[in-house]
């Protein structure tokens, strides 16, 4: 098995990252005052993801804490044999790289064009130490991660596959696990390949398409494209997903 590498990445040198961050009221960096806005903005990295680049890769040094702050990206571990479990879709706001260890415990992928901010770990430490807001907000993002790994293992464990794929759009619909809330109410972007879905949820490609045409058929859902959903029957979708339907 080849090992993983991390792709070159565009820094943007000479951003002013923070005071114009679309993300910065969805994510932790909320909890620094505009009056300290230059501190932090001492400290973020603006780089630029090419889609199907690697920012974070499993088993490297946990140097860095990173900000999502615009795109999406994939979280997932692999196996020796090369086999991927994607364990989760990051977008705009999203805190990744908290790790208990001094190592990554997963890899982190671009989906699309996406931006991040890049914090040195020791440094961003400091600055916590000084706004114990920021800390507080960690611990929140911890705890959601927290749930967000019980919901995981619900889905993977009990649920059948059509409440996996039904579960999938509504947390994309509702901006949970990471993602975004769409800008129109009950439309949602699948950015990802049907493949990551289909690692996501545990499934095979050919499930995850022939679920998806047997919702749109019983007008659960709506596809406009590929990449594109509307869901056009909410409560029967959630119905579905928690399997009483």
């Amino acid at each position: 098995m080849t090992t993983m590498r991390a792709h070159p990445l565009s820094i943007l040198h000479g951003a002013e990252p923070c005071a114009s961050c679309g993300a910065r009221s969805s994510g932790v960096c909320a909890a620094i005052e505009e009056k300290d806005l230059e501190r932090l903005s001492a400290l973020a990295v603006p780089i630029l993801v090419a889609a199907g680049r690697t920012f974070i890769t499993e088993g490297e040094p946990a140097e860095h804490f990173f900000t999502v702050t615009s795109g999406t990206t994939k979280l997932f571990k692999l196996l020796p044999d090369g086999r991927r479990q994607i364990t989760g879709f990051a977008s705009r706001g999203t805190f990744l790289g908290l790790a208990v260890s001094s190592s990554y415990a997963f890899n982190a992928e671009a989906v699309e064009h996406s931006q991040v901010c890049r914090f040195s770990r020791t440094r961003l430490r400091r600055l916590i130490e000084d706004f114990p807001a920021m800390e507080r907000r960690l611990l929140d993002v911890a705890s959601n991660e927290l749930v967000a790994a019980q919901e995981q293992m619900l889905l993977l464990g009990r649920k059948t596959a059509r409440e996996r794929v039904a579960s999938f759009l509504l947390a994309r619909e509702s901006g949970l696990a990471g993602w975004a809330p769409p800008q129109a109410k009950g439309c949602i972007l699948l950015p990802m390949a049907r493949t990551d879905i289909a690692d996501y949820l545990g499934l095979t490609v050919e499930t995850v398409s022939r679920t998806m045409t047997r919702l749109r058929s019983e007008r659960l859902i709506e596809m406009r494209s590929p990449t594109e959903i509307v869901l056009r029957n909410r409560d029967g979708l959630e119905a579905l997903a928690a399997g009483m339907a």
